[in-house]
């Protein structure tokens, strides 16, 4: 019965034997009062050291599945009552419209598959290869052993105490004016936007944003049942006539900007419509989100303030940063800067929903950040990165026949092709020949942008980077000449 047993690697040798057997008696193979066979006879059958098998066997005596009789051996304590097969459900049939539209926009199970060895321009993250793990793990040790015990219980949902009080400076060194604000430390980016989303009254389900915009933005508006408005974008950023149409049109219940470093296009709106944005905005009375993306991955000319820093003493805008893009997305932290009052309910609704985000991982980031490492680390990523933006706009150039090129900063650029070819189609053909990128209609608000695609060089290798960028134009080339 017992021959089945392998020891894998990595695991204590003693938990592996009790799990193997607690497994026996929960499928029932082994009964009540069934005599287990001696911690020798295991020992040797499994050529284990007989002390590794007498501490499973205690272990399974202290979970009451085991009981031991003096000078009889080891017995089986009770039999688990088999499992009986109820009801079996349809569950597609009780799926809701917002778990559905979750699906259906879900690129990681419906895009194109990454294969290995293939040559991927779909990431916008980080290069791992940049990561200042040194500095991570003395930040982890220096916190630790100040607060461990701490960090490792409940902690508060409007976020770690230290780590609010560095963001809420970081923010006031980029010009934001603090009066009457407060902040929300998150889950990321994603978890603070759809917080405030579920926070707004949604009178006119109606959201104003730029077109194209960022997919995971579009994808919560749509779980949230909201209608998108976008509006075109130029070099320096939305359309002003065409927004100020669309509000005297329409009525909106919120607006959704990325002002720096766009994504996809990379575009940076200017600092005159960033004030008469603001004033549009303002003059119609709807509060605008914010989205801090890349605002530190500047590669020339001067810093443009964020919106919510334009705005000054006013509270209408929204502001959700994170340092998933410039540091390290697995420490999921990000934080949501608005008016105090938001800032209050949107405590309560994330203490209702997750309760707090890992004590331990805004720790830990408040410890690299107070150490000085990200001033450091910033500067070395922004040269990576500066050299990688210059080769893809080079490259670009050199390959491709695009009729329009925009990224002023970032992690990618986005590319617009001539009318007649459709980004699919050559997505389709670059992948068989080993390179992916991101098609740019999933960005576009109103259906179109089948001729564009976004291109992350971010985690790829100068050598790929020339490389796939070349395949890339080679197959535009090729489908221009076929007609398609």
């Amino acid at each position: 019965m017992f021959n089945d047993f392998k020891l894998m690697d990595g695991r204590p040798a003693y938990v592996q034997v009790k799990d193997y057997i607690k497994e026996l008696i929960y499928k029932g193979i082994l009964r009540s009062d069934q005599k287990l066979p001696s911690t020798r006879e295991f020992a040797a059958l499994w050529k284990l050291s007989r002390n590794t098998v007498i501490t499973a066997y205690r272990e399974l005596e202290d979970e009451g599945l085991v009981h031991s009789v003096a000078g009889k051996g080891s017995y089986v304590s009770q039999e688990v009552v088999p499992a009986a097969d109820s009801a079996r459900l349809e569950w597609k049939e009780m799926i809701g419209d917002c778990a559905r539209t979750a699906e259906k926009l879900d690129l990681m199970k419906h895009g194109v598959r990454w294969e290995k060895g293939m040559i991927s321009f779909t990431s916008i993250a980080p290069d791992e290869k940049l990561f200042d793990l040194h500095n991570v793990k003395r930040a982890f040790l220096d916190r630790m052993s100040l607060e461990g015990e701490i960090l490792l219980n409940y902690g508060y949902a409007k976020g770690y105490k230290p780590l609010i009080d560095y963001l809420l400076r970081y923010m006031e060194t980029k010009g934001v004016d603090l009066a009457g604000k407060d902040l929300l430390v998150t889950n990321g980016f994603t978890e603070g936007f759809d917080l405030v989303l579920s926070a707004m009254r949604k009178t006119h389900r109606r959201v104003l944003c730029e077109n194209p915009t960022h997919n995971t933005a579009i994808k919560l508006f749509k779980m949230h049942g909201m209608d998108i408005e976008g509006i075109s974008m130029e070099d320096d950023g939305v359309r002003l006539g065409e927004l100020e149409q669309a509000l005297a049109e329409h009525a909106f219940d919120l607006a959704y900007l990325i002002p720096s470093y766009h994504n996809p296009t990379g575009i940076v709106m200017s600092p005159e419509k960033r004030m008469e944005a603001l004033r549009l905005f303002g003059e119609y009375r709807i509060p605008i989100i914010e989205d801090g993306f890349n605002e530190e991955l500047r590669y020339s000319g001067s810093h443009v303030a964020p919106l919510i820093a334009c705005g000054g003493s006013g509270n209408n805008v929204v502001y959700i940063g994170s340092y998933s893009k410039v540091l390290f997305p697995g420490i999921r932290v990000g934080w949501v800067l608005a008016d105090r009052e938001l800032i209050d309910y949107l405590e309560s609704m994330k203490r209702a929903r997750s309760i707090h985000t890992s004590t331990l991982d805004q720790a830990v980031l408040y410890q690299y950040l107070h150490n000085g490492n990200f001033e450091k680390y910033i500067k070395r990523a922004r040269n990576a990165y500066k050299r990688k933006y210059e080769l893809a706009v080079q490259w670009c150039k050199e390959h491709i026949p695009y009729t329009r090129l925009s990224g002023d900063g970032g992690l990618h650029l986005f590319i617009e092709l001539n009318d007649s070819l459709s980004a699919r189609g050559v997505l389709d053909a670059c992948v068989r020949r080993g390179v992916v990128f991101t098609p740019g209609d999933i960005f576009h608000t109103d259906g179109f942008g089948s001729n564009t695609f976004r291109l992350g060089f971010s985690r790829v290798s100068e050598e790929e980077l020339e490389k796939g960028i070349a395949t890339i134009g080679e197959t535009v080339r090729q489908l221009m000449r076929e007609g398609f």
